[in-house]
């Protein structure tokens, strides 16, 4: 909208003051960029679609009310009654305008039907792919572990949308999607571990007031980066005296020394290569480069997972004192559980990185496997790269989504005309991984870790339950590393029973798998049942 509004007042500036004075050009590029501004403001004020749908889902017909549009959200330290500077106003200017798009059954009292939020991650992603992918009532076909072909493409009938179990509200982040950021150090206030919790705190606590939501049972549901965001947001909230029913956490990293992307670069760590095997030995599984080729998938699994918290662990906390023999005899037992040459294992110094799994596992130059999803395969960039240059499960799908949802936003939602989507942008140069734990006086000095979050809401709120979801076949978030991070919170022993594990036959975006996306529904929707406390 700016963008074209400024083109407009520059043709009409060139054709009326052509032979005008220096001073008189300088006047009205004053009076287009205050036109600009009015405008901007404009632009970040609430704004609204409602249209109305049905979604069948598993047999049975939903009605519903769907509501487009965004709200305004400011920065930690802002006040809503106007402030100078000299009153110590942190930031007056910085706002960010979020998108969301809920569906609220049509019949139903809000105190009697529990609301989901939902967001992806990146940090830098809109939530383009739990809406068109997952649980709302449209969703996108694409092929299952191949590239799917250009448009057009299929938008049909979600069966397995989770409309029948809550009402759900997907929200892009700040500058993603149709969410904006504007204002001074606009980057600074919004992009950040805690800017971002905050912003979506915000969010929040306006939808449940403008919605009348308050006394519904309450969800949030993160994929990927969005699973520490809902560790940050849960222990934002809580502190907002907001309790939730549940928490669910699909693909989950809360601990980023844990990343198995580039642990290379953080030596005197292995931890990352040893939650990362479980995942390695399933692709080899699935891409029958096992030696034997066995048949079943769990007995891999369960042994890779003993082999890398029992003799691969113990071999790689001995560093360069373990011995020649001994560092011989685990490089030829990983090539059991990976495929890969035991020469090439001995001269990685038996610490494989997800890159270069994802480069060399088929042991052609031309080929590189997924990282998101390791069952699909692409072309290598550069045959002679040590890594993957780029991630063939990306590159197989986002097409697909995007033109989808700019589709369905314009035709079906009626929002969005004249407007760019942003499914994706490139927010690291901004964002702060910086994060102040619960009840520290100052950020930890050490890579992103949000355990304690978590950990510091389920003891404030012990009946809070928490869903924990992963794929087999995820190198960007390797599912046990979920695993290892749930069994090491700081929490009371009698808590681990609030936390359920589920995990699917699929990578990090489950729900590509259509199989694997049935189960996660059937497996979403009880969870909430279970925990919605309606009729007790």
């Amino acid at each position: 909208m700016k963008r074209a509004y400024l083109l407009t007042a520059a043709i009409l500036v060139a054709g009326t003051v052509a032979s005008a004075t220096a001073s008189t050009d300088t006047a009205a590029h004053a009076s287009a960029a205050k036109s600009a501004a009015v405008e901007n403001h404009n632009f970040f004020k609430p704004t609204e679609s409602t249209t109305t749908g049905s979604v069948t889902v598993e047999g049975h017909t939903i009605d519903y009310v769907a509501h487009a549009g965004t709200l305004v959200v400011h920065p930690q330290g802002y006040d809503d009654a106007p402030q100078t500077k000299a009153q110590g106003e942190k930031n007056p200017d910085a706002e960010a305008s979020m998108f969301y798009v809920a569906y609220f059954k049509k019949g139903e009292k809000p105190g009697s039907r529990p609301i989901t939020f939902f967001y992806n991650g990146g940090p830098g992603s809109s939530t383009v792919w739990l809406h068109m992918g997952a649980f709302g009532p449209k969703r996108i076909v694409t092929a299952d572990h191949t590239h799917t072909p250009a448009a057009p493409y299929q938008i049909v009938n979600n069966n397995h949308s989770l409309l029948d179990a809550t009402d759900m509200v997907f929200i892009d982040a700040p500058g993603t999607g149709y969410s904006r950021i504007a204002g001074k150090n606009k980057e600074k206030e919004f992009y950040g571990v805690d800017q971002d919790g905050h912003a979506f705190a915000n969010f929040i606590e306006e939808f449940l007031t403008k919605y009348n939501r308050w006394n519904s049972p309450k969800y949030l549901f993160g994929e990927s980066y969005g699973t520490p965001r809902s560790a940050v947001l849960s222990w934002d909230l809580a502190k907002k005296d907001i309790d939730l029913n549940g928490v669910m956490l699909l693909s989950q990293i809360l601990n980023f020394d844990l990343s198995v992307d580039g642990p290379q670069n953080n030596p005197g760590i292995d931890k990352p290569y040893e939650i990362a095997l479980p995942t390695y030995a399933a692709t080899a599984w699935y891409h029958h480069m096992l030696p034997g080729n066995p048949q079943h998938l769990m007995p891999v699994i369960q042994a890779a997972e003993r082999f890398a918290m029992g003799d691969y662990a113990y071999a790689l906390a001995q560093g360069s004192s373990l011995s020649p023999k001994a560092k011989l005899d685990i490089a030829n037992r990983l090539h059991q559980f990976t495929g890969l040459p035991v020469s090439f294992i001995m001269r990685a110094n038996l610490r494989i990185s997800g890159g270069v799994f994802e480069k060399h596992l088929l042991q052609n130059e031309d080929t590189t496997t997924g990282r998101l999803d390791t069952r699909f395969t692409g072309p290598s960039m550069d045959p002679l790269s040590k890594s993957a240059e780029y991630d063939p499960q990306s590159a197989a799908i986002s097409s697909a989504y995007v033109a989808a949802f700019n589709y369905y936003a314009h035709n079906v939602l009626h929002y969005g005309d004249g407007m760019t989507y942003k499914p994706e942008i490139n927010v690291f140069k901004w964002w702060s991984f910086k994060h102040r734990q619960p009840d520290e006086a100052f950020s930890f000095p050490g890579a992103t870790n949000v355990m304690p979050d978590l950990a510091a809401t389920m003891k404030y709120n012990p009946d809070m339950k928490v869903f924990l979801g992963g794929g087999y076949f995820d190198l960007a978030t390797p599912f046990y590393e979920g695993w290892y991070e749930m069994h090491h919170l700081p929490i009371p022993a009698k808590l681990q029973s609030n936390i359920q594990y589920h995990y699917y036959k699929s990578g990090h975006m489950v729900y590509v798998h259509e199989p694997a996306a049935i189960k996660l529904h059937d497996d979403a929707s009880a969870f909430i049942r279970s925990t919605d406390n309606i009729g007790q």
